[in-house]
């Protein structure tokens, strides 16, 4: 990577003289860690007091960042789609604690009858890979993957651990969502958080708001080729080990977690929830704080309480999961304060809120970080705090 300056750096955007330190670090990721195109928005009481863009979508440095460009923030749609089933509960077309089967029946399935919405938001549900290996093709035909896990029996007794259920939460849950709602989940997202809030979130962008997305930047690093040893290491179709499940939950059906496939049209005009979610930092801000704004002192209590905590079954490492949320944790730290939720995705784009400060942040980034937790989120976390 070329020695830069703080002036090689376009940045725009508002900033309350109040966090200008919160610029100064958005400035000092893109000079001394690597990112190349990147927004931040910080709001408070549901007003922006930070809302910057800056960089570049190309690493030669000649297309600038602009106030409306999308980007895909991998896990960060995660807490999206956990915002519309907590939505449904709310209304009372789900249950949390009674059996999914009600309203899919066929997920009931090989042992698993018993499948609550609860096990399912807190990665509980032992479905976190497809076990049938499928082809590339499959990760854009929501009906067959559905089918697939509905179908297929459980990698652990449902609700006797937990393990991140890195791609098919987004089916899952959505599935789950869309057939209590009657309507596909994208619309959904449109009726019930999108369009009232009037912010900015797609799973499928529209194909007339494509060239706004920035691709993303793999930086070429052992994380990544190693992804793409993993990939290429398919386990038989009957191995069910420790091995092979990771390699089920990260690369099947294979482009699923996007490596390979996340700039391509067909990539970004699919839906698949957990992962190929496209926003900008303003608008995933304004989508938790008015999750919060909207929200029940009991729900937003039940939402943001440890209901998965302690070694991941699939992860091999501690995490900690509300209904749906990532919980703030010593090993992905989202700031001091213990009430803050939120989930992260690949390469350090964040959307969070913590409710006892009115706060709601989002960062995202066209070039990730080899990790989920990383320096530059870490950077622009402890300077809002700092500067409250």
């Amino acid at each position: 990577m070329r020695s830069t300056t703080a002036t090689d750096w376009p940045i725009a955007g508002d900033c309350d003289r109040k966090f200008r330190g919160v610029r100064d670090a958005f400035l000092a990721n893109f000079s001394t860690d690597g990112d190349c195109g990147a927004a931040v928005c910080l709001m408070l009481d549901g007003q922006p007091v930070v809302d910057l863009w800056g960089g570049y979508l190309d690493l030669a440095h000649t297309i600038p960042w602009q106030r409306e460009t999308l980007v895909n923030a991998y896990s960060v749609g995660k807490g999206v789609v956990s915002m519309l089933a907590l939505d449904s509960i709310g209304r009372g077309e789900l249950d949390l604690i009674g059996p999914l089967a009600a309203v899919w029946p066929e997920l009931a399935a090989a042992g698993k009858g018993k499948l609550s919405m609860q096990m399912l938001l807190s990665h509980r549900a032992g479905l976190p890979a497809v076990r049938e290996l499928l082809p590339a093709a499959a990760k854009y035909d929501w009906k067959r993957v559905c089918a697939a896990l509905a179908a297929q029996a459980p990698f652990w007794e449902p609700d006797s651990t937990h393990g991140y259920h890195t791609n098919t939460f987004g089916f899952l849950v959505g599935e789950v969502v869309a057939r209590a709602a009657g309507r596909p989940l994208r619309q959904l997202l449109q009726e019930r958080l999108t369009g009232p809030q009037g912010c900015t979130f797609y799973w499928g962008v529209p194909r007339r708001l494509q060239s706004r997305i920035a691709p993303m930047l793999l930086q070429d690093d052992i994380s990544i080729r190693e992804q793409q040893r993993q990939a290429g290491s398919q386990p038989a179709d009957d191995a069910i080990d420790a091995a092979a499940l990771r390699w089920r939950c990260y690369f099947n059906p294979p482009g699923i977690s996007g490596f390979g496939a996340v700039n391509t049209r067909a990539w970004r005009s699919a839906a698949i929830p957990s992962t190929n979610g496209h926003t900008h930092a303003r608008g995933l801000a304004e989508l938790y704080a008015g999750f919060v704004a909207r929200s029940s002192r009991e729900l937003l209590a039940d939402a943001t309480r440890p209901h998965s905590d302690g070694l991941d079954y699939v992860l091999q490492r501690p995490s900690r999961f509300g209904l749906g949320f990532q919980l703030n944790h010593p090993k992905q730290s989202m700031g001091p304060a213990t009430s803050a939720f939120g989930h992260f995705g690949y390469g350090g784009s964040l959307g969070m809120a913590d409710p006892e400060r009115g706060l709601a942040f989002a960062y995202v980034t066209n070039r990730p970080a080899p990790r989920f937790h990383v320096a530059r989120t870490s950077r622009l976390l402890d300077t809002i705090y700092a500067c409250l």
